[in-house]
C-alpha cells in the first residue's frame, strides 16, 4: 500500500485523535454518509492516504461483518500510526455519541414512557428502517437460488429454535455451505496488492481470539449465572453478525434485550430515536442499553463487547487481506454467510418487530410511508424518526 509520508504530513497520536474527535462530533448520516466525511477529511484535506489506498480499505470493511466506517477509522489510524493509532482514531469517532447516549439513558432512567403514543410511532420506524436494511440485503447478497435458499433456511431455524447457540451455528453451516457451493464461483482478477504495518502472527492471533469469544462467550454464559457475562456475549454477538450497516444491529439487540426482559420496548426505541439524533456510529446505540440496564458502567461494558469484534476483525484481516482477497475458498464461505445473515435478519423483522408494532390497519399505512420515505425519497433516517414520532402521535386519532 502506497502511503504519503512527508514529514509535514505524519500524525502523532494527539492529531489523529484531535481529527477523529472532530469527526465524530459532525459525522451524522449513517455509515455510507461517514465514509463522504472521512474521504474529505483523510484523504482531500489531509492527504494521510490517496484514493486508491482509501477505495481499498473501504472494499476490505465493507467485506467484513460489523461497522464499517468505524473500521475503515480504525484501518486509517493503525495505517498511520499503528495499533495505538486505531485506538485512538475509534475512541475520537466513537466517544462524543457514547457519552451522549449514557447521558440519556440516566436522565430518562426513572421516566415513565410506556404508553406514549410518539413510542408506537419509534416502532413503526423501527419497522420502516429494518424492512428497508433488509430488502437492501437481501438483493445484494441473495441474487441466486442457492442463497435464497440458505437464507430461507436461516430464517426458519432463527424462529423455530431461539437460543443463543443457533445463530453461531447457522453462521457455520452457510459457511460450509457457501464453500462447497461457491469455491469456483467468485472472481479475483485485476486486484492490486497491500499492505499494512502488522505481522501476519498478530492477525492470526485477533481472528482466533474473535471465533474463539463467539464460541465461548455463549458456553460461559450458559454455565454461570452472571448479568455482565450474559451481557457482553450479546452484545458481542451482535456486533459479529451485522453485514450491510448499522441499522441492521437494531433486530439482532432488539431479539436479545427485550423479550428477556432486560428492558422494556419503549425504553429500547426511545434509545434507538436519540441514537438516530446524535453522530457517529450506531452501534454506539449499546451504551443506551448498556446504561439502562446497568448503569454508566454497564454503558461501557456494552460499547466495548459491541466493538470489540469489529476491531478483532479489522486488525486480524489487515496483514491477510491481499491474500484473502484472491481466495475463492474465503469468498464463497462467506457468500454463504451473508446469505444466512440475511435470513436472521429477516426473522429478528418479523418477531419480535413487526409483531409487536402493525396491530391494525393505520399502523400499516404509517410504517409504509415511514419505508417510502427511506427507500425512495431518500430521506434523512433522523427525518423519518421525527415523521414517525409524529405519526405515532396522530394516530390515536385514527379510528381505523
Amino acid at each position: 500500500m502506497t502511503i504519503i509520508n512527508e514529514k509535514s504530513n505524519e500524525p502523532g497520536l494527539l492529531n489523529i485523535l484531535l481529527v477523529s474527535l472532530r469527526l465524530g462530533f459532525t459525522s451524522f448520516g449513517g455509515p455510507i454518509a461517514h465514509l463522504g466525511y472521512f474521504h474529505e477529511e483523510y484523504v482531500r484535506r489531509r492527504k494521510w492516504l490517496n484514493e486508491k489506498d482509501y477505495a481499498d480499505l473501504v472494499a476490505l470493511c465493507q467485506f467484513l461483518p460489523g461497522p464499517a466506517s468505524s473500521q475503515v477509522g480504525i484501518g486509517i489510524g493503525v495505517i498511520r500510526a499503528g495499533i495505538p493509532g486505531g485506538i485512538v482514531a475509534f475512541i475520537g469517532f466513537t466517544l462524543p455519541s457514547v457519552l451522549a447516549l449514557i447521558l440519556f439513558a440516566l436522565v430518562l432512567q426513572n421516566s415513565e414512557i410506556k404508553n406514549a403514543g410518539w413510542v408506537h410511532g419509534l416502532k413503526l420506524v423501527a419497522v420502516a428502517v429494518v424492512a428497508h436494511a433488509v430488502a437492501g440485503m437481501a438483493a445484494k447478497l441473495t441474487p441466486d437460488l442457492y442463497r435464497k435458499t440458505i437464507s430461507l433456511f436461516s430464517l426458519t431455524v432463527t424462529l423455530l429454535w431461539q437460543t443463543a447457540f443457533a445463530q453461531v451455528l447457522l453462521i457455520l453451516i452457510s459457511a460450509l455451505a457457501g464453500y462447497l457451493l461457491y469455491k469456483q464461483s467468485s472472481s479475483c482478477d485485476q486486484l492490486t496488492p497491500l499492505s499494512f504495518p502488522l505481522s501476519r502472527r498478530f492477525g492470526a492471533i485477533c481472528l482466533s481470539l474473535f471465533l474463539g469469544l463467539l464460541i465461548a462467550l455463549p458456553l460461559l454464559r450458559e454455565a454461570l449465572p452472571w448479568n455482565w457475562l450474559a451481557m457482553m456475549d450479546s452484545f458481542y454477538r451482535a456486533g459479529s453478525l451485522v453485514f450491510g450497516g448499522g441499522h441492521v444491529v437494531l433486530p439482532l439487540l432488539e431479539r436479545e434485550f427485550v423479550p428477556g426482559g432486560w428492558l422494556s420496548e419503549a425504553q429500547f426505541l426511545t434509545g434507538y430515536g436519540a441514537t438516530q439524533a446524535v453522530p457517529g456510529p450506531l452501534f454506539t446505540f449499546s451504551a443506551y442499553i448498556g446504561t439502562v440496564i446497568s448503569g454508566w458502567k454497564g454503558g461501557l461494558l456494552a460499547t466495548f463487547a459491541i466493538f470489540l469484534p469489529a476491531f478483532l476483525l479489522i486488525l486480524g484481516s489487515l496483514p491477510f487481506w491481499d491474500s484473502l482477497r484472491r481466495n475463492q475458498h474465503v469468498q464463497g464461505a462467506l457468500m454463504g454467510v451473508n446469505a444466512a445473515v440475511v435470513g436472521i435478519l429477516t426473522a429478528a423483522l418479523y418477531d419480535p418487530i413487526w409483531t409487536s408494532a402493525i396491530l391494525k390497519p393505520s399502523d400499516f399505512a404509517l410504517a409504509a410511508i415511514l419505508f417510502s420515505m427511506l427507500a425512495y425519497w431518500k430521506l434523512p433516517p433522523w427525518i423519518v424518526v421525527l415523521a414517525g414520532s409524529i405519526g405515532g402521535l396522530i394516530l390515536p386519532f385514527v379510528h381505523v
